[in-house]
């Protein structure tokens, strides 16, 4: 059976006849949207639930997706794929992505880009953990890419930063270069092991985090999501950091209504 996923085709043995009985046309209709994107924000999935329940005529409750979820991942569990469940760094938005529990790592976009496309992907990602924002801009990016192997010229590499762009693996903005959320999902046992002595864990979600505030206490020096900034400190006339308990200094971020209500 062929999986086709936001990073290409994938072979997997046929699901277990054991747990086919769990699954109903509706979790396969969701499941084959999810494969098609890639990755879906909390709000789409809310939709895309309500909507293979109701063409398939099966139980619907708006609170259940994420039980409707873990009943896919039964059946998925065994070709080792998995839908998880990630915050989009920026928005706070939840997100939700199909991943592949084998590949852990950049060779699961070998299907797509070359060998030389997935060094400079990895040196972009060196950046960002190297960074104190959680970026990569755009001038360092060019200049890694003529100092590889295979020296890239910048109107290739431009073109490549577009494409890792539209397929979801970065963000940009005004010539900053994010992980984006797919990126950070997918691999995120493989940022945890490469990087195990640089990354840090958000203190509020302990997802990773690279766009974060952090506290200035040198002996503490933890890291806070934006959005988990603002959910925690909403209210706080005087916010403290939650391990040191040093005065938090930076600006609460404000949060959105749509932010807030996927956070429930």
């Amino acid at each position: 059976m062929s999986w086709l996923t936001g990073a290409g085709v994938i072979t997997r043995k046929k699901f277990h006849p054991e747990l086919c009985h769990q699954m109903d046309d509706s979790h396969r209709r969701f499941l084959q949207a999810l494969m098609r994107s890639g990755i879906v924000d909390e709000p789409s999935a809310k939709q895309l639930h309500r909507h293979c329940c109701t063409t398939h005529n099966t139980s619907y409750s708006p609170n259940r997706l994420d039980d409707f979820i873990d009943t896919i991942n039964s059946i998925l569990e065994p070709m080792f794929m998995q839908i998880r469940k990630g915050m989009c760094e920026d928005s706070g938005l939840q997100h939700y992505a199909l991943v592949n529990m084998i590949e852990t790592d950049v060779t699961r976009m070998t299907s797509d880009y070359a060998d030389h496309e997935l060094e400079i992907f990895r040196k972009i990602m060196d950046l960002v953990v190297d960074s104190d924002t959680g970026r990569a801009y755009s001038t360092e990016i060019l200049n890694c890419a003529i100092t590889l192997t295979r020296k890239t010229k910048k109107k290739d590499t431009e073109l490549l930063l577009n494409r890792l762009v539209r397929d979801n693996w970065l963000t940009e903005k005004e010539g900053e270069y994010c992980l984006s959320t797919r990126c950070i999902i997918e691999m995120d046992q493989y940022i945890r092991t490469m990087y195990q002595d640089q990354v840090k864990m958000c203190r509020i979600c302990r997802n990773i985090a690279f766009q974060s505030q952090i506290c200035e206490n040198p002996t503490c020096g933890i890291k806070i999501h934006n959005p988990c900034v603002a959910r925690f400190f909403r209210g706080a006339t005087e916010p403290r950091c939650p391990a040191c308990n040093d005065f938090w200094p930076h600006e609460i971020p404000k949060i959105e209504g749509r932010q807030s209500e996927s956070s429930k």
